[in-house]
């Protein structure tokens, strides 16, 4: 799943309007973030396997570290307690640590049974939404949209960066998926890596677009 997590982001505003859209896209694609660089370090590892679902070419072979529940778990804690830390906003901890762990939850809709329950286990899950076109389009649009509209609900701009910042942001994510659902397999592992830390840049991108936006109606 891809821009299914952006709509939580986006829906988490709803229940913590105080937490800024940056740190609720942070959460909810933390896992997603933490993987390419442990692909480049070498810890984990995916295979490109053009076919082995309909809309996905990827062979996960080995991420435990980055999409393990029992490690899902773990990073849903770390970042709930750092995010209290920091702001003492208690609402926006829980809210922050459930975006983590939803990661893993829509993946394990998503993937097929690729997904370990703990580092070293033997048992894999996965639903394999992703076998099936339709459903994988549906699910992610749904998911993004009614994601969208939570956000739009209770929030809106203050200025033009408010109004254009976040609307960029949002036709970036989804031409950005659009794109990438028809433009086949990747040639190698290292582009896949490289291009997965891109995604860094919509935290700033969305704490950016955030800060020029009000909360209403919460």
């Amino acid at each position: 799943m891809f821009i299914g997590h952006f709509g939580v982001a986006m829906a988490a505003k709803k229940v913590a309007p105080r937490a800024s859209l940056g740190t609720l896209i942070f959460a909810a694609q933390f896992l997603d973030l933490l993987w390419p660089i442990l692909l480049l370090l070498g810890i984990e590892h995916v295979a490109i396997v053009p076919g082995i679902t309909k809309a996905s070419p990827f062979d996960f072979t080995a991420y435990p570290y980055s999409h393990s529940l029992a490690m899902a778990l773990l990073w849903s804690v770390l970042v709930g307690a750092i995010y209290y830390a920091l702001r003492r906003y208690q609402r926006g901890a829980w809210v922050a640590a459930l975006a983590v762990l939803s990661h893993w939850v829509l993946d394990l809709v998503v993937h097929r049974p690729d997904l370990l329950l703990r580092p070293g286990g033997e048992t894999r899950v996965g639903l394999g939404l992703w076998n099936s076109w339709v459903a994988t389009i549906s699910v992610e649009v749904l998911f993004f949209v009614a994601g969208l509209w939570a956000y739009l609900s209770v929030t809106r701009a203050r200025d033009a960066v408010g109004r254009y910042g976040f609307w960029s942001l949002i036709a970036l994510l989804f031409f950005g998926w659009v794109a990438t659902m028809f433009a086949g397999a990747p040639p190698n592992v290292s582009s896949v890596a490289w291009g997965g830390l891109t995604m860094w840049l919509m935290v700033p991108w969305g704490w950016w677009a955030d800060k020029h936006r009000e909360t209403v109606g919460a």
